[in-house]
């Protein structure tokens, strides 16, 4: 069982009365992290320790700040066995992901660490004779960075890498469901010598969770806020964040297009899809939902992606016998199966898996065949080892198909035409598209972000200096100006 105080000024703390609350490994229902419970005098505490050490590290040279993140990195890939079982026991997912995640999140360390000597600004002419005019990008302050469970080392680092390097202090608002696996991160960054106050890490119980943001964005320390997670709950991030006029970005939730033209390769489309839409259960944001495949190959593809499926099987992940591991929790199970029950009852047909969980919150990779827009499935984010084909009579009904949704996160284009494929990547609403490649991709220095309900704003390397500092217009005079009077 794992132990998570508050991580304040580089120190583990208690929260207020010593209230903790308990995160339960899904798959088997023991008891895997007690968590200090933050009251919102505790989440003041943390973001005044931020302000505190804010002047320091904004005034800290980029070298010095380079170092820090750099070292961080290796201690975060050599604690790679202890992120993997963190989780396995918070999330119930597999040690594999959790291993994933430990490497691509100590990339997004070392970028962010190179990042530090990019924050440039610019000379702007002026027709005032005499007149320099600078632009010039200086951290902001406090950034909040608020994380989810999915992919927890991933999008816990990115919440606060950036931030980071561009010279703010941070509070890593860490997820109810993966309070150890949160304030690990923090400890990474500790042990390489962040100084005190410049990055604190929040745990808090679920029923405290709005009191706690809302406590956070008010906080006058804290300029900057991210948010990655649903876009029901962005909504609610963005209007708080609003009320205080403080800048926020967000990446929500998707419905990743998959788009099939009739003369792709199957078998390397099959494969995309695959990997897609059942990798870590389809609990990642840009999981694939929508196989929207041309008539003309619709039925070889479902073939060959139904039989991969049905070897796509559920187990627990600490026996690491199956690809799968178990879905974050039994409510994500009912809302899942309630959409299968009502595809299935308007006619779709459940080609791989049951459409039903097994042994609690383990699910079978599931496939539904003949999807309409009838069914809640075809609009509604499933968030799980499910996906559905939609079948398009040529690519303008496929383009219409894809575009037909409130999100726009990330998608895929399979065909041999590259030209042809280019043009039907530029129509597709989406902040991301890949060709002949899955809809799961992610890089440290690539701009990652989404248009539509997927939310705003860019994380990645040079794309995120904009996100956490302030521009300002600085302005020298040399010789004597005239004035009108």
């Amino acid at each position: 069982m794992n132990n998570a105080k508050l991580l304040i000024d580089n120190e583990g703390v208690n929260a207020a009365n010593n209230r903790t609350f308990e995160r339960k490994n899904p798959v088997t229902g023991e008891t895997a992290t007690i968590a200090a419970a933050a009251s919102p005098a505790d989440a003041c505490k943390a973001a005044d320790a931020a302000a505190a050490a804010f002047p320091e590290w904004s005034k800290m040279g980029p070298g010095a700040r380079r170092k820090i993140l750099l070292k961080a990195a290796d201690i975060m890939e050599a604690k790679g066995a202890e992120f993997g079982d963190l989780v396995l026991s918070e999330t119930g997912s597999t040690r594999m992901w959790g291993g994933f995640n430990a490497h691509l999140a100590a990339n997004m360390l070392r970028e962010a660490g190179a990042m530090t000597t990019q924050i440039q600004g610019n000379l702007i002419p002026s027709d005032t004779p005499g007149l320099m005019a600078m632009g010039i990008r200086q951290p902001v302050g406090v950034v909040l960075g608020i994380a989810p469970w999915n992919a927890p080392v991933i999008l816990g680092t990115r919440a606060i890498a950036m931030p980071l390097a561009c010279g703010n202090t941070v509070v890593l608002k860490a997820s109810e469901l993966c309070p150890a696996l949160h304030r690990l991160i923090g400890e990474c960054l500790v042990e390489a010598g962040a100084p005190a106050g410049v990055v604190n890490v929040v745990t808090n119980a679920p029923e405290d969770a709005p009191e706690i943001v809302e406590t956070l964005i008010a906080h006058p320390a804290v300029r900057r806020i991210n948010f990655t997670g649903s876009t029901r709950v962005g909504r609610i991030i963005a209007k708080l964040a609003a009320e205080h006029l403080k800048p926020v970005l967000l990446e929500l939730g998707g419905k990743a297009p998959f788009l099939v033209l009739d003369d792709a390769d199957i078998d390397e489309a099959v494969n995309g899809a695959a990997f897609g839409a059942y990798m870590n259960q389809g609990q990642i944001c840009m999981s694939t939902e929508r196989l929207i495949v041309d008539n003309a190959v619709a039925d070889d593809f479902v073939a060959k992606l139904a039989a991969k499926a049905k070897t796509l099987t559920a187990g627990d992940p600490a026996k690491a016998e199956h690809i799968l591991g178990g879905v974050v929790n039994i409510e994500a199970i009912n809302r899942i199966e309630e959409l299968v029950e009502d595809a299935v009852s308007k006619g779709a047909k459940l080609v791989a898996g049951s459409g039903k969980a097994h042994d609690g919150v383990l699910m079978d990779a599931t496939l539904l065949d003949h999807v309409t827009p009838a069914m809640r499935i075809y609009a509604e984010e499933s968030f799980g080892p499910i996906c559905v084909v939609i079948r398009a009579g040529n690519e303008d009904e496929a383009v219409r198909i894809a575009n037909d949704s409130e999100y726009g996160l990330s998608s895929a284009v399979f065909s041999t035409n590259i030209p042809r494929a280019m043009e039907v990547a530029k129509r597709i609403e989406s902040g991301i598209c890949h060709i002949n490649g899955p809809t799961v991709q992610d890089e440290a220095q690539m701009p990652f972000g989404g248009v539509k309900s997927s939310g705003y704003g860019r994380f990645g390397s040079q794309a995120s200096i904009d996100e956490f500092t302030e521009m300002r217009w600085i302005t020298l005079q040399s010789g004597k100006r005239h004035y009108p009077f």
